[in-house]
């Protein structure tokens, strides 16, 4: 079956590569011809702009209570690179995410910041034990979970958030991850609770599996009601792995290499197909080729970020003051320019959540695949997470951009370009460097989403493949094809719609996740404790030594 998926997947890209590579580079100035990569695009926008209006409705907008409008520091509207208003929309899917946090965050005491130095020292293998079920080892759980969250968010994300919302977004992307901690808690602590093993010894678990299960124990009506969630929550992950686990990487991987190569442009697409077969080679191995990649590119390219962010941030020091300042004041007492307090907010926080994906409940995918049996230290080491990502990596960014001064001038340029652009200030030949770290950011987030998006197609339609054909495999290529599609398109589209795509295939993922996580609230919380309890007591620590 393996070698099936790799002749079809083959098959498919080649078919794709004739009609780019027959494509004109550039569009006519006297007639309507357009290269495959604007075709592409023209015919996304309009599809995204429509589905944004669906699901990010903005009551307050609506009814006047609030305008979502951002102005410059002379009071008039800002605009984009196609000559429309920029805008700080209230959505109820951020007040949403805010609430689940604020309330886990509360309701578990502080679990993520408590439970800092035991993750690290589950990580550390102290309380590790051999012979568990599962596929891969905590550690490359994590990593896959970080791969898909460290990436595009910290870079590019950080960058749109401060260009718009300017430094005061990060204090809100800081606490949008200190939040997110408990939440990232919450659900990976039941995808390990409620995982499934199937019949080829693979496991499934996440959402899906924890709305439907957790919610049957709670009787008939609620059983029902958790059936509904899950099937929401499958369809709500396979469109966030097609949008911000595959399109946003994509494109701004390409968007990276058009900084130095401005005339390839228009040549997304085939960008699109090579990054698309390098992604088929690595999927058809399953979770564990993800995390045997991930476990290697996640340590290797954050090192080399993080590195880069100290030099400049350590050439800065003497400003650190000041620059924290200025984070902390403009989250509360922002220019005119940013469109006031609440427009800062919204975008530090859809920023943040973003970047570090708590209560979207993907990353509880990924950690149901553990080799762990005790399902509230899996919630312990997810909950490092977000810190990781977003109060830490993020914040190293936003800095950067301070420090060189792009964060209030950013030169018409958006995205990576911007955070590149930054880089390059300091040390002119980071650019270079910055291109390599992009794209395996790129690529290991892709291929970590590819599995969320798979496990989501699964459930719903797995079960179909092993009637019809005798194997869920069959299912498991439809989807990985249809994958592969939107990564070549995602490396196609315009940023701003790509980016809004991807917030929206993103965010709408908390409606189910939360609400599920919400009424389970008290069985998470006895488990917690009770863990605890065997924690302090020592038994524990003597049945794994």
């Amino acid at each position: 079956m393996k070698k099936l998926s790799v002749i079809l997947i083959a098959a498919f890209v080649f078919a794709v590569i004739p009609k780019i590579l027959n494509a004109k580079p550039f569009q006519s100035t006297q007639s309507d011809t357009l290269t495959i990569s604007q075709k592409i695009d023209k015919a996304f926008t309009p599809f995204s702009k429509a589905l944004g209006d669906v699901l990010f409705f903005d009551p307050f907008t609506a009814v006047g209570i609030y305008d979502d409008q951002v102005y410059d520091s002379n009071g008039k509207p800002v605009l984009n690179d196609n000559n429309e208003p920029v805008k700080a929309p209230l959505r109820l899917i951020v007040l949403w995410l805010l609430a689940g946090g604020i309330f886990f965050t509360i309701y578990l005491k502080f679990i993520g910041l408590r439970g800092i130095k035991h993750a690290i020292d589950i990580l550390r293998g102290k309380y590790a034990k051999k012979g568990l079920k599962g596929e891969v080892k905590p550690y490359q759980s994590v990593t896959t979970a970080l791969s898909a969250t460290v990436g595009m968010g910290n870079i590019a994300g950080v960058a749109l958030a401060i260009g718009i919302g300017g430094p005061g977004a990060t204090f809100w992307m800081i606490m949008a991850g200190l939040l997110g901690m408990s939440l990232k808690f919450a659900e990976c602590t039941l995808g390990i609770k409620y995982r499934k093993y199937n019949k080829d010894g693979s496991v499934s678990g996440g959402p899906m599996y924890y709305l439907k299960r957790g919610l049957e124990k709670r009787g008939k009506a609620m059983g029902k009601f958790g059936v509904f969630l899950a099937f929401l929550f499958a369809l709500t992950v396979m469109g966030g792995s097609i949008g911000g686990g595959n399109m946003l990487q994509a494109n701004q991987a390409f968007n990276q290499l058009v900084y130095f190569f401005p005339n390839i442009q228009h040549y997304g697409a085939i960008y699109g197909v090579f990054l698309a077969m390098l992604v088929g080679a690595v999927i058809i191995g399953g979770i564990k080729s993800i995390g045997k990649v991930t476990e290697k590119i996640v340590p290797l390219m954050a090192g080399i970020y993080i590195t880069a962010a100290l030099i400049i941030i350590g050439i800065n020091f003497h400003n650190t003051g000041h620059a924290l300042w200025l984070i902390f004041h403009n989250a509360f007492e922002p220019d005119a320019i940013k469109g006031g307090i609440i427009g800062v907010m919204i975008y530090g926080i859809q920023r943040g959540a973003f970047s570090n994906e708590a209560g979207m409940g993907s990353a509880a995918i990924a950690h149901s695949a553990s080799q762990n049996d005790e399902p509230v230290s899996e919630g312990i080491v997810a909950s490092l997470e977000p810190f990781i990502d977003t109060v830490v990596i993020c914040t190293m960014t936003a800095l950067v951009l301070i420090f060189t001064g792009f964060s209030e001038n950013t030169q018409g340029l958006e995205g990576v370009q911007l955070t590149s652009a930054a880089f390059a200030s300091i040390i002119s030949w980071f650019p270079y460097v910055l291109l390599i770290a992009v794209t395996l950011f790129a690529f290991s987030t892709i291929i970590s989403w590819s599995y969320y998006g798979l496990k989501g197609f699964d459930y719903l339609f797995g079960g179909w493949g092993e009637k019809l054909f005798g194997s869920r495999k069959v299912t498991s290529i439809i989807f990985q094809l249809l994958f592969l599609l939107f990564v070549i398109i995602g490396a196609s589209t315009d940023i701003l719609t790509v980016m809004e795509f991807s917030d929206m295939m993103i965010l709408v993922m908390a409606i189910p996740n939360i609400l599920g996580l919400l009424i389970m609230a008290p069985e998470i919380k006895s488990d917690l404790n009770d863990y605890w309890r065997r924690l302090k007591s020592g038994e524990i620590e003597k049945q794994h030594n």
